[in-house]
């Protein structure tokens, strides 16, 4: 479904930590003006204490709009979901987030009969040490760069992964840089999800400009709820 509509057009997913957002939170979250709402939320995070379930359910009966885990632990895990970032950090070496946590979490996600999207997940140094590198215990790929992280890419997409995701990480000082997004956009031909540390419209055209087909927004939301709003606008002049 998730992968249907990356195809079709650029899209914008509205990502949510379960440890930000206390039930009742979700009815007041944006007005859902015409041609002014995400095309999907994410739901998970790096130290995420609380199940999503909960949130996940409040995001279902709210909003006619797909909700995606984006898990950072076998913790995060729901069948109610209408499908899961199954993510491999291929920008890391660290055995359990490559491969580990897949085997235990696969029974689970085949009985619940979850949509699995199988995504490549690169981590990109933009600025700062994220929660994901800590956690992860992984080291992000320096920004400057370009050549490792399409190297990474172009490996993911040849394992059969069916999109790649280039992370700034939560709180990122700044974006992935533009001539990394267009690189591993020329080199790959699955969908690119962009996200972490777009706290800005600039910073949300450029990251579409330079070949993202589907961009993230937390922290920068969080901080100023106009900002889906100026995505929504940007998307759709697209």
């Amino acid at each position: 479904m998730m992968l249907e509509i990356l195809k079709r057009r650029k899209c914008i997913a509205l990502l949510m930590d379960p440890d930000n957002y206390s039930p009742g939170d979700i009815k007041g979250l944006f007005e859902v003006e015409s041609g002014c709402k995400p095309d999907m939320f994410l739901v998970g995070g790096s130290l995420t204490k609380v199940n999503p379930e909960g949130l996940v359910l409040e995001l279902k009966e709210n909003f006619d709009i797909p909700v995606i885990l984006f898990p950072g632990s076998l913790l995060q895990l729901t069948g109610k979901a209408d499908g899961i970032l199954f993510i491999s950090l291929i920008s890391g070496r660290n055995p359990e987030l490559l491969i580990g946590n897949h085997v235990l979490a696969a029974p689970y996600l085949k009985k619940a009969g979850t949509g699995i999207i199988p995504t490549g997940y690169i981590l990109v140094n933009c600025g700062i040490r994220t929660s994901v590198e800590y956690m992860s215990q992984t080291e992000a790929i320096p920004s400057n760069k370009t050549d490792i992280a399409v190297a990474t890419a172009l490996a993911g997409e040849m394992l059969g992964l069916k999109a790649i995701y280039l992370e700034g990480g939560s709180g990122a000082s700044h974006p992935v840089p533009p001539a990394m997004i267009r690189a591993v956009r020329d080199a790959i031909s699955v969908p690119l999800i962009v996200g972490g540390g777009l706290k800005t419209g600039k910073d949300i055209k450029q990251a579409y400009q330079s070949g993202a087909d589907l961009v993230v927004i937390g922290n920068g939301f969080e901080s100023n709820p106009g900002l889906l709003k100026e995505a929504c606008s940007i998307r759709n002049s697209l």
